[in-house]
């Protein structure tokens, strides 16, 4: 199976002769409940009053894609519950043998979706607009954790395995360009249960005992304890990012 568009040629060796002419990026990483996304938003707004600056999602994305199948007529709410629902299945068992081929290309569609979104940080990042990224992808280590879903030291049937070698490929590509800096936003357990009431405690577990483990192909990478205060956080990692990313 081939499977290639123009961002293909954007990526891969070159990638570290054009990082030069890149605005700065500044990812935020960190367990879920770690306060990514407001700080994103308010980021970037107080970010925006010193040059221009945007501000984008780079997680998996199965909620805004599946939102936009399940609006499909008819058909939608159906694929939408069916992808989400292999998707998640592929997730939980990353260990075992590498799934169906339906599940595997619900993985690798989301991962095109995510790898969408990094075209355009990027496109940002060319025009000198700085961007804060609500995650970003890695290619160290896959089954979540935002780096490839398909684990291609896994077995499975040869157009399934061929598939997970594509998407390590697109990973590979996208952690090619390094963040500026990175905002390594560290809770417990008990306080990332605290703020999302609708988590189990076991993937929060998981997802805390990896981010510290990532390096994000040796980017700066600065850690924030993001148990304190809200405004205490915020004015820290702006602190950070006006010193460590400033704008173009």
């Amino acid at each position: 199976m081939t499977i290639f568009s123009p961002f293909d040629a954007t990526l891969g060796r070159g990638a570290a002769q054009r990082r030069g002419a890149l605005a700065p990026c500044v990812a935020l990483i960190g367990c879920d409940g770690s306060g990514k996304s407001t700080l994103a938003r308010d980021l970037t707004a107080l970010l925006g009053r010193e040059g221009p600056t945007r501000s984008m999602y780079l997680g998996l994305g199965t909620g805004d894609l599946g939102r936009r199948i399940g609006r499909i007529p008819l058909v939608g709410a159906l694929a939408e519950r069916f992808l989400t629902g292999k998707a998640d299945k592929a997730h939980a068992a990353p260990d075992k043998r590498l799934p169906g081929l339906a599940t595997a290309l619900a993985m690798f569609g989301f991962s095109l979706a995510r790898r969408r979104r990094f075209e355009r940080v990027l496109a940002f990042r060319r025009r000198g607009i700085r961007v804060v990224t609500d995650r970003y992808p890695q290619a160290e280590l896959a089954g979540g954790f935002d780096g490839p879903g398909l684990a291609w030291t896994r077995r499975g049937s040869a157009l399934v395995e061929r598939l997970a070698a594509r998407e390590r490929q697109l990973y590979e590509d996208m952690a090619a360009y390094r963040p500026t800096l990175v905002i390594r936003l560290n809770i417990d357990v008990e306080t990332a249960l605290g703020r999302k009431s609708d988590h189990t405690r076991a993937p929060l577990e998981r997802k805390l005992a990896v981010m510290p483990t990532l390096k994000f192909g040796g980017a700066h990478i600065v850690d924030v304890d993001a148990t304190r205060p809200y405004p205490e956080v915020l004015a820290t990692v702006l602190a950070l990012i006006q010193v460590e990313a400033p704008a173009a």
